[in-house]
């Protein structure tokens, strides 16, 4: 894959959104960005604080959310606007409403068909992180990570307008694909989907993964002992994007519609 133009303008937004300038500029910078992009600091340190753009936009909470214990809970992986959900028909999900995608050709090359069709007319659902989103991401339930897959692609914009006029957009662009298994051995994929000037998105367990940096081959990771727990944080986009969980049939019943805003720690779906 040769790189494309996209690639070209997240790797130089990364590199302003990484420098960190002088103190007043800085301050400047931050303040402006919290400013126009409406965020709400309530829950987060100053923007004064941030030495760098970047370091804004991947900005950790004060204070863990409070979230329901109960491992029936799936709880919302991030703060972002469900811009679809529902069931898929095959292999087939919404991107948003009136175009299709399909869930074999996101998931990529390093699965087998069996583990590709375990979510045919399962459950699925979109979260598109805003730019004024928090941009972190974490674990909806107790799970074990099986594989981490990086799938290098193009960087077009994931919004609500780029949605509705270009086709298969998720399955193009550059994404890290999470083969997971809850505690009751039942499996989901989570689909960590990159944007225009969101070249890097930032797995924590997984350091061998490196987004945005001219890759030409997928690679896959698997694990054979990684446990994680609900509410774990374990990464982050650098700026907005998008977020596709993808369930097997039976697995979720959704307590969320599509056009809903959620926040990360919010119970949106019952386990089963």
């Amino acid at each position: 894959m040769s790189k494309h133009i996209t690639s070209a303008i997240s790797q130089a937004f990364g590199k302003f959104a990484n420098k960190e300038f002088a103190t007043p500029i800085q301050n400047f910078i931050n303040s402006s960005y919290v400013s126009l992009m409406g965020l709400d600091m309530s829950e987060f340190h100053a923007p004064q604080t941030y030495h760098s753009l970047n370091a804004l936009f991947t900005r950790k909470l004060r204070e863990d959310r409070v979230f329901s214990l109960d491992s029936e809970d799936f709880i919302s992986p991030c703060d972002s606007l469900v811009s679809e959900c529902g069931v898929l028909e095959s292999e087939y999900a919404l991107q948003i409403k009136g175009m299709r995608y399909s869930s074999d050709a996101l998931l990529g090359e390093h699965f087998s068909s069996e583990e590709k069709a375990m979510v045919h007319d399962g459950t699925f659902i979109n979260f598109y992180l805003s730019p004024r989103d928090y941009h972190r991401y974490h674990m909806p339930t107790n799970l074990k990570v099986l594989r981490a897959v990086h799938i290098p692609g193009k960087f077009y914009p994931v919004n609500l307008p780029s949605l509705k006029k270009r086709l298969n957009l998720f399955v193009e662009n550059e994404r890290v694909v999470l083969l997971c298994e809850t505690s009751n051995q039942k499996r989901f994929y989570m689909v960590l989907v990159s944007a225009l000037n969101v070249g890097v998105m930032q797995v924590a367990f997984e350091p061998r993964i490196k987004t945005d940096v001219d890759a030409l081959q997928s690679v896959a990771y698997d694990y054979e002992n990684l446990h994680c727990n609900k509410g774990d944080d374990f990464g982050c986009f650098e700026m907005g994007s998008t977020i596709v969980i993808l369930a097997q049939k039976g697995m979720l019943e959704l307590d969320v519609k599509a056009g809903e805003n959620v926040k990360y720690a919010q119970s949106i779906a019952k386990l089963r």
